[in-house]
């Protein structure tokens, strides 16, 4: 009977599959571990060691100086970025609303998002007077402002964005003035011009401050 439970331990984790959530061990870890005396102690060491020397690159590119990261979205027919420090959480779906009269159409009411209020604005229609179409690739952007969290509905997620001293070389101003109070710059990757969104600046308009009609 003790024998039995003298097999439960650290080093029965690794021969078992792992449980929901948990990191599966490489078996050359777990190879090695198994020749070292020392237990689960020596196998988290090995692993670190190890994972410490793998060297794929990502982290140094994206620490890079100049390197700017950034968040893509789609309005329309227009691509933006704005900074990740920008946007606090995105919504894979738009959430139920309730209406507020005597409100601009833009607004379309506010959210209970895990039992915080969230104001929703389509921020189409808030920038060029158009609906947004919502289609199973809408997604809300969650942003902070003095008032509380505003979620900004958009057309589309692009993903994320890193933008490099050498992108924005050419970096061209806004030409549409409607914009160009949030644009602060255009940079053209491949065959996308993408305009540098700047939420804080659209938190700080006084007509987006203002929805009451």
């Amino acid at each position: 009977m003790s024998k039995r439970h003298g097999n439960r331990g650290a080093g029965n984790a690794v021969d078992r599959a792992p449980e929901r959530g948990s990191v599966a061990v490489p078996a050359d870890v777990a190879a090695a571990s198994a020749e070292q005396p020392a237990g689960a102690y020596a196998l988290l060491a090995n692993y670190e060691r190890r994972s410490l020397a793998h060297d794929p690159g990502v982290p140094e590119q994206i620490e890079a100086p100049g390197l700017w990261r950034a968040i893509g979205f789609r309005v329309g027919e227009h691509h933006f970025v704005s900074g990740i420090d920008e946007i606090g959480e995105i919504l894979m779906s738009p959430p139920p609303v309730t209406s507020i009269p005597a409100t601009r159409p833009w607004l379309l009411g506010v959210a209970n998002v895990r039992g915080n209020l969230v104001a929703l604005v389509d921020l189409k229609q808030f920038l060029f007077g158009q609906r947004t179409h919502i289609t199973g690739r809408a997604r809300v952007l969650v942003v902070k402002q003095a008032g509380g969290n505003v979620g900004l509905l958009v057309d589309e997620l692009t993903g994320q964005r890193n933008l490099t001293d050498a992108d924005r070389a050419n970096a061209e101003g806004e030409a549409d003035p409607g914009l160009a109070r949030f644009v602060t710059e255009n940079v053209t990757l491949g065959a996308t011009r993408l305009g540098r969104f700047s939420m804080v600046e659209l938190a700080h308009a006084a007509e987006f401050q203002h929805a009451g009609v």
